[in-house]
This record gives structure tokens, sequence and C-alpha cells, in this order.
């Protein structure tokens, strides 16, 4: 009795520790767009990738100065000479002359010492460019760290109005489908008091039992959405989330000339190709400079030697200074590797001109599309928001003479149909002008909020 008292316990506090685990599972989640935008800000890989790229480009940067560090190089060797034969006879007969002792050819003979310490720094005025050009590097990694990071934010923003969207339409059709179960339900009443026939009645109920596979595949669809949502912001798989939100634009008053006068310089494609040309005239210049000047090269080296030929360890300095003023006549010769490479720089130069001659034109055409849109959905909320209100009246208006049986069940699908798609269509304009604004504030580069209504 005792052993099933204590099975029944395990069994209860397992019971208990499941259904907490899963309660902890099912949590949800509440995200506004803010908090969305956040989440993926501190989560996207792609964005601490470009963290690192400009961690990279800012260390370049910095240490660009590096090209004026003299090449330092330090080494020791101990050589064996062979044959020592004829210094250690000259070595003999100078001490004797001098009447010391003469040396014999003992193995520490055969042996030297020999250190280096060299030291070389070549100097030439294409460093300036290519420090320049390493610090326009930085400043354009900047610039695509921010195409990033504002492109992750409209992204994001787009999808979770998107959801939004998605999330409204479902409510229309549960709405919908309720809808539809009280006409079934109110045939039911109606045939009962045989008021309609049955086959108006079964007509209501086939109705209603269309729609429910419907409105299932439509909320499974939302809910796997919601589910690439939350992996894309960076939250963890199986998170259920809730959108907090509505899709309401916020209008504002542009005029497209205006805007481009005005704005048309910030945007970050314009400025990082301009910045691309900029670092390819850095790199033709820093070419030129290397070919047609000289370089100076300063170089000086230590080199100790100790020999014990004079009885003790002796160490003599065979180390030099040079100062050298070189020209690399190759380079300059027009069908030198070097004089073509120029030649590409200034191809690719002239590329880029006219690429950023169609990225402007291209510019111009983007703001007055994106104004004509936001121009365009506004005046289609508008009236859609009033066909929204005569559609509504008139579905009140058939679902009351249908529930009096003075109506057909087809027209109130009608009435209905005619409600869902104005409904729909208004929600549709609406994030049309919400996405158009965004595009719009990206390709200036700027936060049109001073233009609100």
């Amino acid at each position: 009795m005792k052993k099933v008292f204590i099975a029944l316990l395990a069994i209860f506090m397992i019971s208990i520790f499941a259904a907490s685990a899963q309660q902890d599972d099912e949590q949800v989640v509440t995200l506004t767009v803010e908090q969305a935008v956040d989440y993926a800000m501190e989560n996207s890989r792609d964005l601490k990738s470009n963290d690192i790229d400009l961690a990279i480009k800012e260390r370049s940067s910095k240490y660009s100065w590096n090209v004026f560090l003299p090449e330092i190089t330090v080494s020791g060797s101990a050589v064996r000479t062979t044959d020592i034969d004829s210094t250690l006879n000259q070595t003999n007969a100078m001490r004797g002359m001098a009447q010391a002792p003469l040396l014999e050819a003992e193995e520490k003979y055969h042996w030297a010492l020999a250190g280096n310490i060299n030291a070389q720094l070549n100097l030439s005025l294409a460093y300036i460019y290519s420090i320049k050009a390493a610090k326009a590097g930085y400043e354009g990694g900047k610039i695509t760290w921010e195409q990033s990071q504002k492109q992750t934010v409209m992204n994001i923003k787009k999808l979770f109005y998107g959801l939004l969207l998605q999330q409204e339409s479902l409510a229309i059709q549960r709405m919908s489908l309720e809808n539809a179960r009280q006409r079934a339900n109110q045939a039911q009443i109606n045939f009962n008091n045989g008021r309609i026939p049955q086959l108006q009645l079964l007509n209501a109920q086939v109705t209603y039992e269309n729609q429910r596979p419907e409105v299932e595949t439509a909320e499974q669809s939302f809910y796997q959405q919601l589910d690439t949502f939350a992996f894309l912001i960076g939250l963890p798989v199986g998170t259920k989330i809730e959108l907090s939100g509505s899709i309401e634009p916020e209008y504002v008053n542009v005029n497209a000339e205006e805007l481009l006068k005005k704005y048309g310089e910030n945007n970050l494609n314009v400025r990082a190709l301009q910045n691309n040309i900029d670092i390819l005239n850095m790199n033709l210049k820093a070419l030129n400079l290397s070919s047609y000047t000289p370089a100076l090269i300063l170089s000086y080296g230590w080199q100790p030697v100790g020999t014990w030929w004079t009885g003790d360890l002796d160490f003599t300095d065979q180390g030099s200074l040079s100062i050298t003023l070189a020209f690399n006549i190759t380079n300059m010769l027009p069908w030198s590797a070097n004089r073509q490479q120029a030649q590409d720089l200034k191809d690719n130069i002239a590329k880029l001109d006219l690429t950023m001659e169609t990225l402007t034109e291209n510019q111009k055409v983007q703001v007055r599309k994106a104004v004509d849109t936001l121009n365009q959905a506004r005046e289609q909320i508008d009236s859609m928001g009033r066909t929204v209100e005569l559609a509504q009246r008139s579905y009140d208006m058939s679902v009351s003479s249908y529930n009096n049986g003075r109506m057909e069940l087809l027209d109130v699908r009608d009435a209905q149909t005619q409600l869902n798609q104005a409904m729909l269509g208004q929600l549709n304009q609406k994030f049309n002008y919400i996405s158009a604004l965004m595009d719009l504030e990206y390709e200036l580069n700027s936060d049109l909020s001073e233009y609100k209504e």
C-alpha cells in the first residue's frame, strides 16, 4: 500500500511539473512594432556581421599611419669556418712580431658569432593618399553599416504591418464565419417555425460549413508567419507572440520636387557610391605618385661579429648606413603593368560616374512614385471609408430582412462579400500608405515627421 501511495505521489508531482513546463512553453510575448525592431537590432546575425566589418575598417583607418614604421629585423648566427689557416698564420705572425705567444689551431678559432640588427624605412609621397584612402574606406564602412541598420528597421516594420494586415483579414474572416453560424442558427429557428423551406435551411448550413476550413487554413498560415517573424527578429524558436498595434497611417503633406531639393543628397546609396569614387581617385593619385616620384629608402644595419683570433672574444662592427633615392623607370612606361592598372582605375571611375547619373535619376523616379502612392492611397482610404459605412448599413439591413424571412440567403451573402471587400480594400490601402512612407523616408534618408498633418 505504501508503494502504491509513493507511486501515485510521484505521478502527481510529474504531472504538476509537466503542466508548469507546458504553461511556460505557451507563454505569449506581446510585441509592438518598436519592440519588434529592438529585438531585431539586438539579435540580428547580419547586423552583428556588419559590426565586425565596420570594426575591421575602423582599425585599418586608425592605424593607416603604420606605413611610416621602419621594418626592423634582428638576427643572430654562429658560423664555423672550415679553413682558418691563412687567418691564423697571419695572426700568429702579427703576434710573433709583437713577441706574444703564438696561437694554435684550436677549435674555437673556427667559430665566429655574428649579430645583425637592420632597420629600413621606405618613404613615398604615395603614402599620403594611401592613408586618405584607408580613412575614406572607414567612412564608407559607416555608410554601409547605417544602410544595414535602416534597411533592417524598414524590413521589420513592413513585416510587422504586413502581419497586422493578415491578422485584420483573419479577423474579418472569423467575423464572416460567426455571421454564417448565426444565420444558420436563425435559419434553423425559421425552419422550425415554418417560415422558410428546408432547402433554405440547408443552404445556410452548407455556407457555414464551407467557410470553416477556409478560416482554419487562414489561421494556420497566419500562425506560421508569426513563427517565421519571431525567428527573424531573434526570439527563441517556438515563442508564441501576439502583435499589438493597428494599421493607422500618419498622414504627411509632401511635394516630390521639394523633397528632392532638400534631401536628395542624403540618399545612402548615393553617398556610398560617391565614397567609392573618392577611394578610387585616391588610389589613382597614389599610383601616379609612386610611378613618377622617387622613393626615399633609409637603411641602417648594425652587425657585430665576435671572434677568438686575438685570443679572447673580440667584437668588430661591420654595420652600415645607406640613404637611397630610387626611381622605377619601368613603371613610367605607358605599356607597363603599373600604367595599365592606372588606366583600369580611370575606366572604373568613369563607369561609377555613369552609375551615379543612373542612381540620381532613379532616385527622382522612386521619390515621385512614393509621393504618388501616398496621394493615391490617401484618396482610396477616404473613399473606401465611405464605402465601408454604406456596405455596413446594407449588410445590417440585409441581415434584418433575412431574419424576418423577407430576403434570400444569397442576398445576405452578397452584402457580406461587399462589406468584406470594402474593409479589406481600406486596410490594404492603409498598409500601402505606411509602406510607401517608409520607402520614401529610406530613399531620402530623412525623417519626414515635420510634414505630418
